[in-house]
């Protein structure tokens, strides 16, 4: 069980970082359709998805009992997805980010009311910490946000946390993370393809590059959370998702010349302060 919550630990820091480095290349994909960006996200983790399901000769079917589950996974996930990236296109930043970082959130409230997974205080102050935090790191100004664009954003983080909810609920009933993904990916494509077929917006070579690697990096992300949240709990491991902002904050440095001021750092130590003050906890609940 132990093992089991450090490998939880370790996947969602590594979706982590695949996330942040996602959203690195949309926003260096520039002025293109959110559903678009979202449609080659899709495509490239569904034929990861493929080829690793192929490799380890995994069914392409599901448990019957599972199917409810992949679908609201998928549902959430792709209404997370395309309003993440509205978010990106309307809001600064900032702002869509904060909005998004929303779903660890979500997951450890809809662990505790649709798979009954116990939070415990110090859980749940952990959790709120890191939050708080978060809000440090990318300092949000509600008063000059549009009002329709950050209820997308919003809905985004609530979409995402209720579709990792249910990636737990479906690996907990024996379903291989792979097919999860597959399913999720083949789901997203099929409901954004007519929009592409009508309203293709033309790519320079810079813009396609930018959006493979988004891909490439959604796939990691997706494969990384979906790993996570079938070895522990969002209650013990959905802190460490906040990581994605000290992520962010690297990358944007290292390749946007981007430095972080004196409330941002004060943001990472909170953030940090929060993941091991949970990691901590729960060692001393399992002794």
């Amino acid at each position: 069980m132990e093992k089991k919550r450090y490998k939880g630990i370790f996947y969602i820091i590594c979706s982590a970082f695949c996330f942040a480095l996602m959203n690195v290349f949309v926003r260096a994909a520039g002025d293109l359709p959110s559903i678009q960006k979202s449609f080659f996200r899709n495509v490239v983790a569904l034929v990861s998805a493929f080829i690793i399901m192929r490799k380890n000769q995994i069914p392409f079917r599901c448990r019957r009992e599972n199917f409810k589950y992949l679908l609201i996974r998928s549902v959430c996930g792709t209404m997370g997805i395309l309003c993440n990236y509205y978010a990106i296109d309307h809001l600064v930043l900032s702002d869509a980010s904060m909005l998004n970082k929303m779903s660890p959130f979500f997951a450890v409230i809809f662990s505790f009311l649709i798979l009954k997974e116990r939070i415990d205080i110090p859980q749940a102050l952990c959790v709120a910490g890191a939050f708080l935090g978060s809000l440090l790191v990318i300092k949000p100004t509600f008063s000059n946000m549009a009002l329709a664009p950050s209820l997308v954003g919003l809905l985004g983080g609530l979409g995402a946390g209720i579709a990792y909810t249910y990636v737990r609920k479906a690996t907990l009933n024996g379903e291989k993370g792979p097919l999860i993904v597959c399913f999720f990916s083949a789901f997203s494509c099929l409901v954004t393809l007519p929009f592409i077929l009508f309203d293709y917006e033309p790519m320079t070579a810079v813009q396609l590059l930018s959006l493979l690697g988004a891909g490439m990096s959604a796939a990691g992300g997706q494969f990384s959370i979906t790993a996570a949240y079938s070895y522990a709990p969002a209650r013990e491991i959905s802190v460490y998702d906040y990581s994605q902002v000290i992520f962010a904050a690297g990358l944007g440095f290292v390749i946007f010349g981007q430095i972080p001021d004196a409330l941002s750092w004060l943001g990472y130590a909170v953030i940090c302060t929060m993941a091991v003050v949970m990691f901590l906890y729960n060692n001393r609940k399992k002794e």
